[in-house]
């Protein structure tokens, strides 16, 4: 399978996904670490890729969504942002209402 497809299949597939360097309980970056943190204060399961086990996808994720830098945020297969982003909604209280919805919806299809 092409890694855009990869790339594509991981968005789609998952409610919440992240795209970071390291997983969540042994990140690689302080970036990945507190857009981590930051899910897990959520309370709801969210996916993840480990962008430095899989060159394929470090080299080309950049391309998919015109996102230049790690990590990277997809809710309901739409790009949220990186750490800064991800950070200022979890403090506005924003993030926990999107992955909620996104996990509620799911669970009624």
């Amino acid at each position: 399978m092409d890694v855009m497809d990869r790339i594509k299949e991981a968005v789609e597939g998952n409610e919440v996904i992240v795209f970071m360097k390291g997983t969540p309980q042994l990140p690689q970056c302080g970036f990945s670490s507190r857009t981590a943190q930051a899910l897990m204060g959520c309370g709801e399961e969210f996916a993840y890729v480990n962008v430095l086990t899989d060159p394929e996808i470090f080299q080309n994720l950049p391309r998919y969504a015109e996102w230049p830098t790690f990590p990277q945020v997809y809710i309901k297969g739409e790009l949220i942002g990186g750490c800064d982003i991800t950070l200022e909604m979890f403090e506005k209280g924003e993030l926990q209402t999107m992955i909620k919805e996104a996990k509620a919806g799911s669970k009624e299809a």
